[in-house]
């Protein structure tokens, strides 16, 4: 088998793998479950489960793009003009890069729980940045004619102490988004024994060119 066959094989078995995994993740996007003590626009999906196995299984990079191609395909059925695409996208993708960073230095279950554990904690830290910076004051200017009280007065409503944007973020959104890295990590767990076989041969597939060079 010449280089330029087995380049185009693997390049086709990636592309396979992706169309599978984003489907998947396009599926899981619409199941959505509310959680308690949280607002009620603060809402916990699973579809970074499908981004997180095409992080291990292929590479870092396809887990963003697994991400990146859930949320635009979501926009034409989105209610929040694409900000929460854009939010689900940018901590969607620190999540399964850093984890995927992780694992592909030393593939086994130990790192790669490992490795969920710190993307979620990279999300959740990161969240604070994104959501002050874009995501909130973008919500504010579609909804609230750009008044930031609006939203925070979602927050008071759960909890009076929270009264400013940051704190809120902190108090509220921080143990939200690490609990739903670590629930995504549990999951990612429970099904990584099934899906380890295929792992192994997706690898051996990815790395025989460099054994044909």
């Amino acid at each position: 088998m010449t280089k330029t066959t087995t380049n185009q094989k693997t390049m086709t078995t990636k592309l396979t793998v992706t169309a599978m995994l984003t489907a998947v993740a396009v599926a899981l996007q619409y199941i959505e479950v509310s959680i308690p003590l949280v607002p009620s626009f603060l809402k916990l999906d699973f579809s970074d489960v499908p981004e997180l196995i095409g992080a291990f299984v292929i590479s870092p990079l396809y887990g963003v793009i697994i991400c990146a191609l859930k949320n635009i395909i979501h926009l034409p059925f989105t209610g929040s003009v694409g900000v929460g695409e854009l939010s689900n996208f940018i901590l969607g993708a620190i999540f399964v890069f850093v984890a995927g960073m992780i694992y592909k230095f030393k593939k086994t279950k130990t790192i790669a729980l490992i490795a969920c554990i710190v993307g979620a904690v990279a999300m959740a830290v990161l969240s604070v940045v994104t959501n002050y910076f874009i995501v909130y004051p973008a919500y504010a200017q579609l909804w609230a004619g750009g008044d930031m009280n609006v939203i925070i007065g979602m927050y008071k409503a759960m909890l009076p102490a929270s009264d400013t944007l940051l704190k809120s973020l902190l108090i509220f959104n921080v143990p939200f988004t690490f609990g739903k890295g670590i629930i995504v990590a549990i999951i990612t767990m429970l099904i990584y024994k099934p899906l380890s076989n295929l792992i192994i041969k997706m690898n051996n597939s990815f790395n025989k060119k460099k054994k044909d060079q």
